[in-house]
């Protein structure tokens, strides 16, 4: 059972502030004071997003930490899918949960995006075969190795927040397995290392974990620890907007937007784009462009560069390293962007 609620929750205190308003005339005066529910974040995507009604530290802030809570994070647009709101209402009844999908849709992005929406700290892992319990954890350091510090998990347990483990099955075995104890119900964490303190799990400390699908293209992938997997209440699955012949006018106006070319050449470059998805997802190349790589290319274009000379520099170098690999983007670029003759 996960560490989160099983079944809907208690009604919880929402936020509250309180606003008073004085008025002075002559021979009297009028105070008025209204008692208003105040927002989880002062982001100015707030209520772009339905997450209100999703307080994830009532009466609780995090100003302490403000260094570590993201701002002027992009806004995340899908077809649909609605994620943010999904990945919140996640937190909000469970406390984790786990995002999945190729590279370059988006996850890492939507995560920060939360947690300023939120108005929640990041501890943020980006999770390797090199990943060790003591990252994690803790150890002790100093010539006699006498002075003890804390891992990033311990840290996050003490301090609450978000902690995201990026690219998650890639952590070995080992260091997979003492998570476990904090995501099911007992919520704490016990430093063996150190004198068997019992760190007990943050009121608002939640995480997610993000990874690539397992398989041979993504070096270092495993299967997800099973124990740890039961333990992840949410699953969501993320895609790219626009693939194979499917373009996403949401991706063609993002991209307008962000670099300022036109509509037409925003089209054709998502248009290459995709193709390229698409001949990722069928593991005939070893990388997708995301939407930051297609921005990439389009604002070298604005620049004044022809479209080919501009993905060489972006998105046929950012592919591979490998010369055939790179000829063929390169023809998939020029099936939309013929060079004159």
């Amino acid at each position: 059972m996960s560490y989160g609620h099983q079944g809907l929750k208690e009604e919880e205190e929402t936020s509250r502030v309180q606003k008073v308003t004085s008025v002075r005339r002559e021979n009297y005066k009028v105070t008025v004071s209204i008692d208003k529910e105040r927002p989880m974040s002062q982001s100015p995507l707030y209520h772009k997003y339905d997450i209100q009604k999703y307080d994830l530290h009532p009466n609780y802030s995090f100003a302490h930490l403000d260094t570590m809570i993201p701002t002027n994070t992009p806004e995340f647009i899908d077809s649909g899918q609605h994620y943010v709101e999904r990945i919140v209402r996640a937190l909000y009844y469970f406390k984790q949960c786990s995002l999945i999908g190729p590279s370059g849709t988006g996850k890492t992005h939507i995560v920060y995006l939360v947690a300023e929406l939120c108005g929640l700290p990041v501890w943020e892992v980006n999770c390797g075969l090199q990943t060790s319990s003591y990252d994690l954890i803790g150890r002790f350091i100093g010539l006699g190795k006498e002075n003890w510090i804390d891992g990033m998990v311990t840290r996050w347990l003490r301090a609450g927040g978000i902690m995201y483990l990026d690219e998650a099955n890639m952590m070995k075995q080992d260091v997979a397995t003492r998570l476990n104890p904090v995501l099911d119900t007992r919520g704490h964490l016990v430093l063996n290392e150190k004198d068997n303190e019992v760190v007990e799990r943050h009121k608002y400390g939640y995480l997610i974990i993000s990874m690539n699908p397992y398989s041979a293209e993504f070096s270092g992938t495993k299967p997800l620890n099973a124990a740890m997997r039961r333990r992840m209440a949410v699953w969501i699955n993320f895609d790219y907007t626009s693939v194979g012949n499917k373009i996403s006018p949401v991706e063609v106006k993002m991209l307008m937007k962000r670099s300022k070319v036109d509509e037409n050449m925003a089209y054709k470059i998502v248009q290459a784009g995709a193709e390229l998805r698409r001949q990722y997802k069928a593991g005939d190349i070893p990388y997708g462009p995301s939407l930051g790589d297609l921005i990439n290319w389009a604002t070298l274009i604005h620049d004044g560069n022809t479209p080919n000379i501009a993905a060489e520099e972006t998105i046929i170098a950012l592919t591979s390293d490998n010369t055939e690999v790179q000829d063929d983007v390169r023809r998939i670029i020029e099936s939309v962007f013929p060079k004159p003759k």
